[in-house]
């Protein structure tokens, strides 16, 4: 019986190409990842501002009444803690979603 075009491009997609990530393999990985830390603390410092910068704005605008003021500082407040929680939490992510792509069979 003959093998149908579409079988046999699922068995195509199907091939295991064996590549897996592995460190050491290229020269400067070290400062990549010296640069990426960098990235990430200028990111929570950056992010330390705005949440000061965010509050401040929450609290001129409660005090005032200027709602849209208050408001708006209430929704930066949110987005800096957002941001806070995604560059702490980062390499965790990255590390979760990495390792269920490598059970994928």
């Amino acid at each position: 019986m003959p093998v149908s075009p579409l079988a046999d491009r699922v068995v195509q997609l199907a091939y295991d190409p064996g590549i897996s990530p592995r460190e050491g393999g290229l020269p400067g990985l070290s400062v990549l990842k010296n640069v990426v830390n960098s990235i990430n603390l200028f990111g929570i410092i950056a992010v330390v501002g705005a949440l000061a910068v965010s509050l401040a704005v929450w609290a001129w605008g409660h005090h005032t009444g200027g709602h849209q003021a208050e408001a708006n500082g209430k929704k930066g407040a949110t987005v800096a803690a957002g941001a806070a929680l995604g560059l702490g939490a980062a390499n965790a992510i990255v590390a979760f979603f990495s390792n269920l792509g490598s059970q994928v069979h």
